[in-house]
């Protein structure tokens, strides 16, 4: 289990994060966890999908890739594409919960033995006097975006499930005549459902800021298809390259 400690200037006013290996950020993965404050971002780039977890919850991730460990945003000279999750580029840092005043408050923490920290090279985490870097701030911004969506997860895809919007779809990708690929168990927003809700509904999901998001949910799928270009595009470099 990974061993977070909590960020502070001054046992840690050296440290430095050594940015571009995206394979130290876990990054080549053909999917990521995404919270319900990406979706406006990461459904311009990538399709966004529900699957269901063990105990019923829900939660959402973009397709990244259709084979294991497979990325097709990433490249040679780095992430490809617009929007990076907020998870991956978080990372070696965390949000934890810290005692204060009898209240928990939360606060970054980072994994000292992550193989991107260093001392000697990288981006620093602070100033020469003991302010917050470029790079800090950035985080700092990243964790708060997956604090919020963590917070509002629940209720949004429980206000979804209540509404009838959700429904199970199995992605059938052809890449071309003979190459298909399947990706299963996943769920996703009914567009039909979406528009036949009652005036209540609407009113009521509007309310709450949950009918925005259930439109961007459901426009991502549109993203299948660069998904395809993607692989097949990889593929045309994999058959150059042998």
């Amino acid at each position: 289990m990974t061993d977070f400690a909590l960020l502070n200037n001054v046992d840690h006013h050296d440290l430095r994060v050594a940015l571009g290996d995206w394979a130290a950020f876990g990054a080549m993965v053909n999917q990521a966890l995404v919270f319900p404050t990406e979706f406006e971002e990461a459904q311009r780039d990538y399709p966004i999908v529900l699957r269901r977890e063990e105990g019923g919850g829900l939660h959402a991730v973009v397709l990244l890739g259709l084979d294991r460990d497979e990325n097709l945003f990433l490249a040679s000279n780095g992430w490809s594409d617009r929007y990076v999750p907020a998870l991956i580029q978080s990372r070696p840092f965390a949000i934890g919960t810290v005692e204060r005043a009898g209240a928990g408050e939360p606060m970054i923490h980072v994994d000292l033995d992550h193989p991107a920290i260093g001392r000697d090279t990288g981006a620093p985490l602070f100033l020469p006097h003991g302010g917050n870097a470029p790079y800090l701030e950035h985080v700092s911004r990243v964790l708060r975006r997956i604090h919020e969506g963590r917070a509002m997860a629940e209720s949004l895809y429980a206000a979804w499930e209540k509404a009838d919007l959700i429904e199970p779809i199995t992605l059938r990708l052809s890449l071309d005549e003979t190459t298909r690929y399947d990706v299963p168990d996943c769920l996703t927003i009914s567009p039909q459902r979406l528009a036949m809700l009652d005036g209540a509904t609407l009113e009521r999901l509007n309310r709450v800021g949950f009918l925005r998001p259930a439109f961007l949910f459901a426009a991502s799928l549109g993203n299948v298809g660069r998904l395809i270009e993607r692989k097949n595009a990889r593929r045309r470099e994999g058959a150059l390259a042998s």
